[in-house]
């Protein structure tokens, strides 16, 4: 049975006032679109969409990840030059967003989100990156939201998956495919003749983890 204090606890979770954060770090953004862009990462704990090649697992329980003030990570994020965060996960649609976005367009600040779509969005965001997976398929109204399709190829039956993917998107939303990491070698060259033969794709690759930065 649930007593008030525990009802306390729970509401700024709830409230959006607080996120169990896994890490924040600022980098140069690897991936997709914005390939390139400086941007402070802030990646919230918490997943149940069970991707096999995920490489954060570590990030899906949210238990091992503190709760953390929103206050305190928006202050964090503003102190760096560039102003752009990536709020990633895990699944960090799981949460309220609309606090953190408010809050970081207040000081001027770019907001991206990464997610697989599996739950409503909430929050104001500058730019929705949307990676479907296909143990858990994103909400219908997400797909009109998104203003980048990002499909991650592990094998070949994921170009007809990302054809399906991209057919319930917005005219403007840009596609992306991206190998595997574990599989970039087998994948590279079919995604880049695919790309050649289906020019409203673009390459994605994760450039981070060729500069060896997080």
């Amino acid at each position: 049975m649930k007593t008030a204090t525990d009802s306390m606890k729970k509401a700024p979770l709830e409230e959006g006032t607080v996120l169990p954060l896994m890490e924040e770090f600022y980098t140069i953004q690897g991936e997709g679109f914005h390939s390139g862009k400086a941007a402070y990462f802030i990646r919230i704990g918490g997943c149940d969409v069970g991707c096999h090649w995920c490489d954060v697992k570590e990030s899906w329980d949210a238990k091992l990840h503190p709760p953390t003030s929103v206050d305190q990570i928006i202050s964090n994020a503003a102190g760096f030059p560039g102003k752009a965060v990536v709020v990633t996960g895990g699944e960090p649609t799981m949460y309220q967003l609309n606090y953190l976005t408010m809050e970081l367009k207040k000081k001027g600040i770019q907001t991206f989100l990464e997610t697989s779509g599996a739950y409503p969005i909430t929050g104001e965001w500058d730019w929705i990156c949307l990676s479907p997976k296909k143990t858990m398929a994103p909400r219908p109204e997400n797909f009109e939201k998104a203003d980048e399709l990002k499909i991650i190829v592990y094998n070949q039956n994921d170009f007809v998956w990302a054809e399906k993917n991209a057919e319930l998107t917005g005219a403007d939303c840009k596609l992306f495919l991206q190998p595997e990491w574990s599989k970039s070698a087998q994948m590279i060259p079919l995604i880049v003749d695919y790309v050649m033969n289906n020019p409203k794709w673009n390459v994605s690759l994760q450039t981070h983890k060729y500069m060896h930065i997080p």
